[in-house]
């Protein structure tokens, strides 16, 4: 093993391990937040091929082993996170905060003023994250069932 660590946009091939990805991680976080018919657990390796083929999607990789994933969609200068997770055995170990650092950068190369997603409101450790990624709340629905909020971020227009 060579530790290497990369992150990259996802090929339609890397849509079996993406939907693995999903299916463990949003398991858990319906688990974790006490939730009931998350809608990325209906999705299918059909679905999230149509995903990388036509959105953005990134997923990171240790030693070639894809441990994680984030969608991301753009309209003008706004933009929304969607499909974020981490496999459990790598959380806390940056491979989120890393991801979202690319989205970062990738949305401020596309001119993008805006990013929104929405998360479980009781869900304090995901909620802690986003905070420390820059979000803020801007509402909570209770749309699906359950308190969600949508948290937002925002960057300087760089004039460029």
């Amino acid at each position: 093993m060579d530790y290497s660590f990369i992150i990259r946009r996802a090929r339609v091939e890397d849509a079996k391990d993406v939907y693995n990805i999903l299916q463990k991680a949003f398991k858990e976080y319906a688990e974790a937040a006490n939730l009931q018919n998350i809608e990325a657990l209906t999705e299918t390796v059909k679905d999230i091929e149509n995903a990388i083929m036509n959105e953005f999607v990134f997923i990171a990789t240790i030693d070639h082993k894809i441990v994680g994933t984030v969608r991301v969609d753009i309209n003008g200068n706004k933009a929304y996170i969607s499909r974020f997770a981490v496999n459990s055995e790598n959380r806390n170990a940056g491979v989120g905060k890393a991801m979202m650092s690319l989205v970062d950068k990738y949305l401020v190369s596309k001119k993008v003023r805006e990013v929104s997603l929405h998360t479980a409101s009781r869900y304090g450790d995901l909620m802690r994250f986003y905070y420390g990624r820059g979000f803020y709340v801007q509402s909570v629905s209770y749309d699906r069932g359950y308190p969600r909020a949508k948290m937002v971020k925002e960057y300087p227009d760089t004039g460029k």
